[in-house]
């Protein structure tokens, strides 16, 4: 499987694995991106097949990080931070925005938007019928502890081996916790540090984790896995404006941002995206 900065910014990236069926992704540009075209059904089934695929083999995990608008202009704007998510094996589309304007000017467009707090559940239902281990890094210990409950009582036959808080500041902090993963050999480790800490993590540390399937960055999963954050209204999110609502309720530290970013991803989706 290759890396994304070793593809063409459209075509197919391939997962093929040993036992079962060998996955094509179809790619579609979107807002500058190679944006993986699929739904989230498949998806949860393609990250279960390959991870577990990948189970006692010592290789590198795969990772599958997500764009948004914000991550459109960053990666626009900032090379290094480009990439970072060119390093990942697929890129999901977690952003109305990006499935409305690809169905607007891709050949092929993105079937749905795949947002991870909604996508973990499709993944951990698919990953206890298969027996896949999952282990949660992110947030604060306490945030990650209700996550890592939280979980367990609503799929009881979900094997989460292990759980840890993602702020890493000590010196050999790091390490400890990747020998914590390694030694627990998760199928899937869900990273939850924000963009771009999680791709640096990822990127930095995947020749590190070789008891590691696949990696998928989480973005603010686990803070409302635990419940400490609210989603918007289903009606708001169908709309595309989830952005609007989380705005509402952190207006102080992302005013700033949205109004930095919104109208430069705009203007990549519009010039940028078309296969």
């Amino acid at each position: 499987m290759s890396s994304l900065s070793q593809s063409a910014h459209v075509g197919r990236v391939h997962f093929a694995t040993s036992r079962g069926p060998q996955w094509q992704v179809p790619l579609t540009r979107v807002g500058g991106l190679p944006i993986g075209t699929i739904d989230r059904r498949r998806s949860a089934a393609l990250m279960v097949d390959v991870a577990l695929d990948r189970r006692g083999t010592g290789l590198s995990p795969l990772i599958v990080t997500s764009a948004n608008g914000q991550v459109l202009s960053l990666c626009a704007r900032k090379p290094a931070i480009r990439h970072l998510f060119m390093q990942a094996d697929l890129i999901h589309a977690d952003g109305m925005s990006l499935v409305f304007a690809s169905q607007l000017f891709s050949q092929a467009p993105v079937p749905e938007r795949v947002c991870t707090t909604d996508f973990f559940h499709d993944v951990a239902r698919v990953g206890q019928e298969r027996g896949a281990r999952m282990f949660l890094l992110g947030a604060t210990q306490l945030v990650i502890d209700e996550a890592a409950r939280r979980a367990q009582t609503l799929y009881p036959q979900l094997k989460i081996v292990g759980h840890a808080s993602g702020y890493i500041r000590r010196e050999g902090e790091e390490q400890r916790v990747i020998d914590a993963i390694n030694t627990a050999k998760p199928d899937i480790l869900w990273i939850g540090l924000g963009v771009p800490l999680e791709q640096q993590f990822a990127v930095r540390n995947r020749h590190r984790l070789r008891n590691v399937g696949l990696i998928k960055t989480s973005g603010g999963l686990f803070d409302v896995l635990s419940g400490s954050k609210s989603r918007a209204p289903q009606w708001l999110i169908n709309a595309g404006f989830e952005w609007a609502y989380r705005w509402y309720l952190e207006p102080g530290r992302l005013a700033w941002r949205y109004l930095m970013t919104n109208p430069h991803a705009l203007y990549l989706l519009l010039t940028q995206t078309g296969d």
